[in-house]
């Protein structure tokens, strides 16, 4: 009896001693297993810090990615065409705002903002001659939109002399870098006239020079929504590569929906002018 109660014993201990070294290698791999879990999960973070840090320096990429050159200006008709040896689509307009930023300019640039079509807003000194109406110039660029040289006060640059000429040009160009941060990059006359000189400066200055081959809104019967609409879709001067004047003015911006709409429907897509010459 006494044999067996120490047999007894003796299996009881091996059975304790077993069962706790088993606990100890347990407790050994848990812990092992948490390090490795820990480690995983460090390893994880690492790498989704990276991809975001890749997804960071993708979309910096994109946005710094300079639009690709396929257009450009035919000086003789002023229209847009696609540069040789490019595949960009020839059935496109480019929209242009002169005259701005008066009193319907940033309307008129939020309207092309929500349709996705751009546009260049052209200029005067006397519409961004107060600190209000800078903020409505940078609004429109903030939104944007290509800023160009209409001329300080709009004259005819024939009837003026060369240094006048230069004034209008060259001034203008620095007041709207210092309120932007840009020089403009393209020039419209005001009426369309241009004179050897000014041809000159413009070119010295690395802006490309601009009239257009339509626009109606200066005239008394398409002073009105629906008429200015109508004709700007319908005139049967549309065409590709359509350069298009239109003015910042009460029944254009109220039309300029209108406009855009119907163009597309027409089959037309819209110059972006980083895409220009």
């Amino acid at each position: 009896m006494k044999k067996w109660l120490i047999v007894s014993a003796a299996s009881l201990f091996a059975l304790t001693a077993c069962g706790g070294q088993g606990n100890d290698a347990d407790s050994g791999t848990s812990e092992q297993n948490e390090n490795a879990e820990t480690e995983n999960t460090e390893e994880t973070t690492e790498n989704e810090n990276s991809e975001e840090e890749n997804t960071d320096m993708n979309e910096e990429e994109i946005e710094e990615a300079p639009a690709e050159i396929v257009y450009e200006i035919n000086p003789d008709f002023w229209t847009v065409e696609p540069i040789k040896g490019t595949d960009a689509d020839p059935e496109v307009v480019l929209l242009t705002i002169d005259d701005a930023p008066d009193k319907y300019g940033v309307e008129m640039a939020k309207t092309l903002k929500e349709l996705e079509a751009p546009a260049i807003f052209f200029v005067n000194a006397h519409f961004i001659n107060t600190e209000e109406k800078a903020e409505e110039l940078r609004e429109i660029h903030d939104m944007g939109f290509e800023i160009g040289n209409h001329t300080k006060t709009h004259p005819n640059l024939s009837e003026i002399s060369e240094e006048q000429q230069r004034e209008e040009i060259v001034e203008l160009n620095d007041m709207i870098e210092e309120i932007i941060g840009e020089r403009p990059r393209f020039f419209r006359a005001p009426h369309g006239v241009n004179t050897d000189y000014s041809r000159s400066v413009v070119k010295d200055e690395g802006m490309t020079n601009m009239n257009w081959t339509y626009g109606y809104d200066w005239e008394a019967e398409y002073k009105e929504k629906d008429a200015i609409a109508d004709i700007m879709v319908n005139t049967e001067l549309l065409g590709n590569g359509g350069n298009l004047l239109m003015h910042d003015r009460e029944w254009t911006a109220a039309g300029l929906e209108d406009i855009v709409n119907g163009l597309r429907e027409k089959g037309y897509d819209f110059v972006d002018p980083d895409q220009l010459k």
